[in-house]
């Protein structure tokens, strides 16, 4: 005859649902809530993107391929754009002109500007949002449906081959 205390089971039931919850934090496709700044000052969240479908594309300007993310991002705004999709730059530079990842909003909008970026750039200094999404790696995209369902993280682009290519059949399926 099996006999549990109620102390072991009071401790199974907490590492049960303590070990369920962290499946659900970790779960990518459930929706997750975000609020992020623009450089312009308006802020986004995920309630206000609820019924649109969006790419936040994660990087930093220091890292090499942002060039070509850059212009990737430029070619997928301009070819979904008119199918409701809407794209956003995301910036994982720090605020913290102490840190040596800093960047202001100026560098940000300079740097935009220099590679033609015409998309809304948003800032996620402390990676909290990136944590969210799971992402481990700069350059990555994440796809959020209608529903505010993210995608998997999407890392490991070609940098030199068509973006919008690349995503096409993930966007179909949320269109």
């Amino acid at each position: 005859m099996l006999l549990i205390n109620r102390k072991s089971l009071l401790a199974f039931f907490s590492a049960l649902l303590f070990g369920s919850s962290l499946v659900l934090a970790k779960n990518p496709s459930a929706p997750a809530e975000f609020s992020l700044r623009s450089i312009d000052g308006q802020t986004i969240t995920s309630a206000s993107l609820h019924g649109e479908v969006a790419v936040l594309a994660f990087g930093a300007s220091w890292l090499p391929l942002s060039k070509t993310q850059l212009q990737g991002i430029r070619k997928l705004a301009d070819e979904y754009s008119d199918r409701g999709v809407v794209v956003y730059w995301v910036s994982t530079e720090s605020e913290d002109p102490k840190s040596k990842n800093f960047a202001s909003d100026e560098q940000l909008r300079a740097f935009a500007q220099k590679y033609g970026l015409k998309v809304t750039v948003l800032r996620d200094p402390d990676g909290a949002v990136s944590k969210k999404f799971g992402i481990d790696q700069l350059p990555s995209i994440v796809i959020i449906d209608k529903q505010g369902n993210p995608s998997e993280p999407i890392g490991g682009l070609d940098p030199n081959g068509n973006l919008a290519s690349q995503l096409a059949e993930r966007l179909d399926k949320v269109l």
